[in-house]
């Protein structure tokens, strides 16, 4: 069964897919900073603390999404860095995350977008521990494509494909490719050819322009019975309507028989 994901970060109405039978796979909930304020260290949700009263509905919307068997993982991360700050000061810092990570029952994965400069073992080190501690976690990663084609250096600062070939990589459940810069069949091939499993590779968009070619693309890539592990969209405030749906008709066109477009 192919991922189908939501990125989550502006928090607008989620009862379109609070449905029984949703063909959303996924919610990453997003996103998760680490700070000070007035020298004293804090989790933050985007700006605010995790346990905010503004963020009532949020985790009510997570458990009942939960319910229905969409997994809720949590985004680390992203543009607004986060892991140098956990790393400078480890403990601290991650047994704030744990207190979050037990406090929510609903959350069953963590993803680790890292878009700064960070040392890859500490990277290993943050793997091992979240598996060691949450051993039915999933864990995910966000990198951009081009870090997926190509044994370069990331946004982290490290290759991925370093990663991928140690021990670590081993416990790292699929990565969440920003396809940004160009959504095809070639990239993803390029990155099959580049020796990662095609099934680990989830296809990112952000938002939906060109989204007709983007449908197109997805269709060319499974009419070839090309491998891979589903679609993701950054983020859901900017979903076309039904945009969960008809991935669910393009990935599962084999069943439907048909093509949505």
């Amino acid at each position: 069964m192919k991922r189908i994901i939501y990125y989550y970060q502006t928090f607008t109405d989620l009862s379109p897919i609070l449905k029984p039978n949703t063909p959303v796979s996924h919610i990453h909930l997003s996103s998760i900073h680490f700070g000070l304020d007035n020298n004293k260290p804090y989790i933050h949700l985007n700006d605010y603390e995790p346990t905010n009263s503004k963020f009532d509905k949020v985790w009510e919307d997570m458990k009942k999404a939960s319910e229905l068997g969409i997994k809720i993982v949590l985004m680390i991360g992203g543009a607004g860095g986060a892991y140098q700050t956990l790393f400078n000061n480890y403990d601290i810092y991650y047994t704030l995350l744990k207190e979050l990570l037990d406090a929510k029952p609903m959350i069953s994965g963590v993803d680790l977008d890292i878009e700064e400069f960070v040392d890859i073992e500490d990277v290993k080190k943050l793997i091992r521990q979240i598996k060691t501690d949450y051993p039915h976690f999933s864990i995910s990663m966000a990198p951009i494509q081009s870090s997926l084609e190509e044994d370069l250096t990331g946004m982290g600062g490290f290759c991925y494909k370093t990663l991928w070939k140690s021990p670590e990589g081993s416990l790292i459940d699929y990565f969440n490719g920003q396809f940004y810069s160009s959504y095809t069949k070639d990239s993803l091939q390029n990155c099959i050819d580049n020796h990662y499993p095609g099934d680990i590779i989830v296809m990112g968009m952000c938002g939906c322009s060109d989204f007709e070619n983007k449908c197109n693309q997805l269709k060319e890539i499974v009419s070839s019975n090309m491998d891979f592990g589903g679609v993701f969209l950054w983020e859901y405030c900017l979903r076309e309507e039904g945009w969960d749906e008809i991935m669910n008709i393009i990935l599962n066109s084999h069943k439907y028989g048909c093509n949505y477009l």
